[in-house]
């Protein structure tokens, strides 16, 4: 483009959003390799086998791999919302095959050889793999579906995860036991090593601290039941009392800004405060560069301008982009002539409106009169409303005009045509064409107007003169007389109507949430009448919407996964069972995002959702193998979720801290972009850690309790109808795993 333009011409970049994508990729990759790390570590942390370790981390690579192959054919690209949807699957992935290869290890710990313990750990295990993948994926079924921007934003990333989670299942029921069945080696003819021995200490330390204060939880059941039920309640409380947010707004490298002065600032003095406030905004040591325009298109006039500011690299500056805008803010408002509005460039923006600041609060009336002299009123009241900042209004009433009243009666003794007097001013300051002039290589445009110097006092209208009829000059003065009033610069429109819009900003440590509701309660104050409708538009209409969307969401994830717990225990209790997990992780999360200082904004709703799949793992493990237990060898409850809960210890271990370590890169937020993913990290990991604590025996509590009403509603069915076959509300999956065949068993032997 340069080599076309003349010489004189200089092209500049204003604006380079690929700078920041490139290094926010950079970074999600980076975590991403991070988080691969940490999740082997972990693994090999707890199995302590180069070979154990091995099998469950072939899972991550492969199952990364299938999931770009499904991108790439439903025509995905790679960008940062399925990079964090990779990032999180590999802290999930290895579930199945830590649960696999566990089950297996245990065999081989108790003294089978290889192939046996490969046969009898996948089919213990198999169908709780299945159930744990279904369910899981069960979660992002609404998400699937969901229209507006929320479904259109994360239906990529809910195809991602459920991709890798299900290549992930196929991987552990197939790949694990054959390569287990080759491999492994029993750990007790194995020579380890004083580390090995001292490890394995301390895990049996842990182990009987478990089983004991497992005991102790059992005793107190009762106790622990009520404090389940009480973690709903306070859940649906810190749902309501948490700030929310939409978006979080993510360090883009870009500010916007909004300049605007008095409405009778003549261009050039537009210019020169621009320029001013200009030279404010490169001083500061973390921008880069800025472009700077007056007037355009989606401006009021020429005493209005726009300023694009660029800021250094994310590696090369020491502020973040808000604390550039707060500390530009003071400074600018010290330029004068000039007020400044400054908002970060958001990634992800609503609506096409661009107004002075970063949100809007749109009053619209049929009766302009009413309009204008209510929003005025409405804007001082914002401006006393704690949070908001920056609050400004497009409605300028104070614009100056000169009004020119022609005595009619001496214009017609003089002899003045009127239109003549209208055609005379417009040759004067319209810019009339004329003609063109045709040179060599460009044509020039003949434009007639008084010099410059006459276009900048009113009293240059006393020198014009206009033909009377008898072809003397008259002066405009001796037939019109100029009257200076005050009107409105433009009159905006929404829908038909006049409308004038309100922005602001918000203050730091301030939500959308409490703004949206500080901002209704302060024009319900004033008492603005019902004739002026008020509504908020982009972003915060958006936010709006969502608020109503996300219970509904939640709602629908959690009965997804009820009805596919249900057919796969062929059960309405047991799923219950299994979902009392999820007050533990859900006030573990909402705890979080608060203590950290997050709003409850999209992104976090997106890992309350990921809760819903991954923490209930924990209790499928415990469940089904305490059915199998009541199953086969006709245990109590009680027994069987005891020794159910000591067994899968282990494996709730591993899993559990592989999630964690794998979310746990997003959630300490390093690198440019983490902004965005931050929240969502937080809160999995605050939801893990307490989901983790509690669950252990909150479940087996739960289980006993549910096991009971499983036993008085079989009873009140005996009583009812007495002639019938009794009705297990129980599971009936006797036949789920069938015995194997004999060649299997001969081979075992």
């Amino acid at each position: 483009l340069q080599a076309g333009i003349p010489p004189s011409v200089k092209l500049s970049i204003v604006s380079d959003r690929s700078l920041s994508i490139n290094a926010s990729f950079t970074d999600v990759q980076r975590t991403l390799g991070f988080t691969i790390v940490l999740v082997i570590l972990v693994i090999f942390l707890f199995l302590r086998s180069f070979w154990a370790t091995v099998i469950p981390s072939l899972t991550v690579p492969l199952a990364l791999v299938g999931t770009f192959a499904v991108l790439y054919v439903g025509g995905y690209s790679l960008d940062n919302l399925s990079l964090m949807a990779l990032t999180l699957a590999v802290g999930l992935v290895v579930d199945d095959a830590i649960v696999m290869l566990e089950n297996i290890f245990r065999y081989l710990e108790q003294g089978d050889d290889r192939l046996t313990a490969a046969l009898k750990g996948a089919g213990e295990i198999g169908f709780t793999i299945v159930s744990i993948t279904i369910s899981l994926i069960a979660v992002f079924i609404p998400i699937l579906f969901m229209g507006g921007i929320i479904g259109r934003l994360f239906r990529e990333f809910g195809i991602a995860v459920s991709a890798a989670l299900i290549l992930s299942a196929i991987i552990a029921l197939t790949l694990s036991p054959s390569l287990a069945a080759l491999v492994l080696t029993n750990p007790h003819t194995a020579r380890h090593g004083r580390l090995y021995q001292w490890s394995e200490r301390v895990w049996e330390r842990i182990l009987h601290t478990y089983e004991r204060t497992l005991r102790g939880a059992l005793r107190i059941r009762l106790l622990l039941m009520l404090v389940n039920l009480a973690l709903i309640v306070v859940t649906g409380w810190m749902i309501m009392a948490i700030p929310k947010g939409f978006f979080p707004t993510e360090d883009t490298g870009m500010i916007f800004g909004f300049t605007q002065a008095s409405p009778d600032t003549s261009y050039m003095g537009m210019a020169d405060a621009q320029q001013r406030a200009a030279a404010v905004v490169m001083q500061d040591p973390d921008v880069d560069s800025m472009g700077s325009a007056i007037g355009g298109a989606g401006s009021s006039g020429l005493n209005t301008g726009r300023m694009f500011i660029s800021l250094k690299p994310w590696g090369k500056r020491k502020a973040s982009e808000t604390e550039v805008i707060q500390r530009l803010r003071p400074k600018l408002a010290q330029v004068p002539g000039i007020t400044t509005f400054l908002q970060p460039v958001e990634t992800i923006r609503v609506g096409g409106r661009l107004s002075r600041t970063q949100y809007q609060y749109t009053l619209q009336d049929a009766n302009m009169e009413e309009l204008y002299q209510w929003a005025p009123k409405v804007e001082a009241k914002l401006k006393t409303v704690a949070g908001l900042q920056d609050v400004a209004s497009d409605l300028q009433q104070s614009s100056p005009q000169l009004m020119i009243q022609i005595d009619r009666d001496m214009a017609t003794r003089l002899g003045v045509n009127p239109n003549l007097m209208e055609s005379t001013l417009y040759g004067a300051f319209g810019q009339r064409y004329v003609t063109q002039i045709y040179a060599t290589l460009n044509t020039y445009h003949v434009v007639l107007e008084v010099a410059p110097a006459y276009q900048e006092d009113v009293s240059a209208l006393s020198r014009i003169y206009v033909h009377g009829s008898g072809g003397q000059l008259i002066p405009v003065s001796q037939f019109a007389q100029l009257v200076p009033q005050v009107t409105t610069l433009s009159v905006n429109h929404q829908g038909q109507f006049p409308a004038v819009t309100l922005s602001f900003n918000l203050a730091p440590g301030t939500s959308l949430g409490d703004a949206v509701n500080r901002i209704t309660e302060a024009t319900q104050e004033i008492g603005l009448p019902r004739t002026v409708e008020t509504s908020f538009q982009g972003t915060a209409q958006a936010f709006q919407s969502s608020l109503s969307t996300q219970p509904f969401l939640i709602m629908t994830a959690i009965f997804a996964v009820y009805v596919v717990l249900g057919i796969l225990y062929e059960s309405f209790i047991h799923p219950i069972t299994i979902l009392m997990s999820l007050p533990p992780a859900s006030v573990g999360a909402l705890a979080f995002l608060w203590l950290f200082g997050f709003d409850l904004s999209v992104i976090a709703i997106i890992g309350l959702l990921m809760l819903i799949g991954i923490v209930k793992k924990n209790a499928i493990m415990m469940i089904d193998f305490a059915l199998e237990r009541r199953r086969n060898e006709h245990k109590s409850a009680e027994e069987a979720i005891y020794e159910a809960a000591v067994l899968r210890f282990r494996p709730i271990m591993m899993t559990t801290m592989s999630a964690i370590f794998g979310i746990m890169p997003i959630a300490i937020g390093i690198g440019a972009g983490s902004e965005l993913r931050q929240p969502l990290g937080v809160a999995v990991v605050g939801g893990l850690i307490v989901s983790q604590v509690l669950t252990l025996y909150t479940i087996p509590v739960t289980y006993i309790y549910m096991e009971r009403f499983s036993e008085w509603l079989g009873r009140f069915d005996r009583k009812r109808r007495p002639g019938e076959i009794p009705h297990d509300h129980s599971v009936v999956v006797a036949n789920r795993f069938p015995p194997p065949a004999p060649r299997y068993r001969d081979a075992a032997e």
